[in-house]
């Protein structure tokens, strides 16, 4: 088949191409859904080899259970970041498995929802999911995840700024694979200036303290223009070039025997991250319309809904007991699939055998690793509003009337208690459980036989008829009481606390409006009239015309 053929018309054989056409086509793939997925571990501290390894793993995986006809690759999902923070808030390795329990629960979930669509049938399921209630929830997933980005982003505004300026020009005004993968172009053009800036200007700025010293490379020796870390090359220096890309200590196992179970940790993680799956539900639903309208397959109609979801899920639980990020289906792969017209799932399996075979280099985790906090800032930033962005078009698209009470009710609650709870003080609600039995050192200072304890805060505060004279020797002491505490501590995140509302407020609530139709325009483009010809259907007219 000449090149013209793979220009102008589907293929569905890719075989017929030649063997050096789809390895290239399998790198395509894999260097598109590169950037995003790595971007995932540099932003939790997650292992970015283990990240590829499940990536391939789970791509795999998801086409056995999907009778191999899907063309869709599994990468590192980003609507699970709040939950990642949420736990671990500063990439704490020894914290990051409880959150990854969370996770491989919310993969569960996946299954549930598959077994009720295989049973009940899709429209009865999908109608606790409409888009008044999953669109405000992704809205306060990146608005959730907003001040990480701008504290990223502060630590040298020029770089990030020019991150984001890559990014904007490549989507915008890019062609080809340019405007596919501009975030990883994003990427590496911040990180070169960032090259260029540390050889040219970079000056060594201590951010810790000289007993546990953090160099970083700045521009001017100026605190403010921050860039590389001292430690982040050295590491990459040191790395083999090869290395096994999964460690014990890095999974949920290891939570479980290494005797420091954190029970009320363990609780939070489930309550915080599985009402995230909703979400992420809702994406893969449409990820696989996306497909289906660029192949011209009904693909939830064959293999089925119920089987992409099983083969997401599992690959999400199986990434997670093992301290990968969560996985999904790439919306950056099916712009490969539309800009090559090459519709063979095993070009996509190709790419995951790649992506492993990636996974087992250390010395590449390490060059990830490295990249500059204000890169990862600028990156984010656009991250985080683009998952907004996709919450408000799932809203418009599906054409919610907000002139109806409900709709206005369901969608204001979300977005205030995901984002009110987030940015309060406690930055979640927390249920204390159960007593224990616990023992207490308490400040207190005694005047004249009474003691006056420290409060919460430390602070002692003594009455305002008690007065302390100049000449009196007042000393602060400190005594061991027995007392209770909580058993452990569940905090429900904003995201966790919203959508379980907004599923309730929609059940409950007079006045439902919206029909999931699994025979709807699933293999249909939402902004096309034209529906994709089925793959039987094309061959037949290719065959009719050879015979004229």
């Amino acid at each position: 088949m000449g090149k013209s053929s793979l220009q102008d018309g589907a293929v569905y054989d890719a075989k017929s191409l030649g063997a050096g056409r789809v390895i290239v086509l399998g790198f395509q793939h894999m260097f598109a859904m590169f950037g995003s997925t790595v971007l995932v571990p540099a932003l939790t501290g997650l292992s970015v080899s283990a990240t590829l390894l499940f990536a391939g793993l789970g791509t795999l995986l998801f086409h056995l259970l999907s009778k191999r006809k899907v063309p869709a690759f599994l990468g590192s999902s980003f609507a699970f970041l709040a939950g990642y923070f949420a736990i671990a808030p500063n990439g704490e390795k020894e914290l990051l498995p409880y959150a990854c329990f969370g996770v491989a629960l919310a993969g569960l979930v996946y299954l549930i929802l598959a077994g009720l669509i295989k049973v009940f049938g899709v429209n009865r399921v999908m109608r606790f999911f409409p888009p008044i209630v999953t669109g405000p929830i992704i809205i306060a997933i990146g608005l959730c995840l907003s001040a990480t980005a701008i504290n990223s982003c502060s630590t040298n505004w020029i770089v990030a700024i020019v991150a984001i300026l890559i990014i904007v020009i490549c989507n915008i005004w890019g062609k080809g694979m340019i405007k596919i993968i501009p975030i990883l172009l994003g990427v590496l053009g911040a990180c070169l200036i960032c090259i260029i800036l540390t050889l040219s200007a970079g000056q060594l700025v201590n951010f810790g303290t000289e007993e546990a010293p953090n160099f970083f490379y700045c521009i001017g020796g100026n605190a403010n223009f921050q860039m590389f870390s001292q430690a982040s090359i050295e590491n990459i220096k040191n790395a083999a070039w090869v290395g096994l890309p999964v460690h014990y200590k890095d999974t949920v196992f290891n939570i479980f025997t290494s005797g420091n179970l954190d029970t009320g940790l363990l609780i939070t993680a489930i309550f915080t991250i599985v009402p995230i799956s909703l979400a992420t539900i809702v994406e893969h639903i449409g990820d696989i319309s996306a497909i289906s309208s660029t192949v011209g397959e009904n693909f939830i109609q064959e293999p089925g809904l119920h089987r992409t979801l099983m083969g997401d899920g599992l690959a999400t639980t199986l990434a997670s007991l093992f301290g990968a990020p969560a996985n999904t289906t790439y919306g950056e792969n099916t712009g490969v699939l539309t800009l090559s017209k090459v519709y063979d799932p095993m070009v996509v399996r190709l790419a995951a055998v790649f992506a492993i075979c990636f996974s087992i280099s250390p010395k590449l985790a390490a060059c990830i690793s490295a990249i500059p906090t204000p890169v990862v800032g600028g990156i984010s930033l656009v991250l985080y509003g683009m998952i907004s962005a996709v919450g408000v078009r799932n809203v418009v698209e599906n054409k919610i009337d907000f002139s109806k009470a409900r709709n206005v009710i369901i969608a204001a609650i979300i977005l205030v208690l995901a984002i009110g709870i987030q940015y309060c003080t406690s930055g979640a609600i927390k249920i204390p459980v159960g007593k224990k039995a616990v023992q207490e050192t308490v400040e207190y200072i005694e005047i004249d036989g009474t003691k006056y304890y420290a409060d919460a805060t430390g602070a002692i505060m003594l009455p305002y008829n008690v007065k302390i004279a100049e000449d009196d020797d007042v000393t602060v002491q400190k005594e061991t009481k027995d007392t209770t505490a909580p058993l452990f501590i569940i905090s429900l995140s904003g995201l966790a606390v919203g959508s379980l509302v907004g599923i309730i407020l929609n059940a409950a609530l007079p006045g439902k409006d919206y029909v999931f139709e699994d025979n709807q325009a699933a293999a249909q483009a939402k902004d096309s009239t034209m529906i994709p010809e089925p793959k039987k259907k094309k061959k037949e007219e290719e065959k009719d015309e050879e015979k004229k």
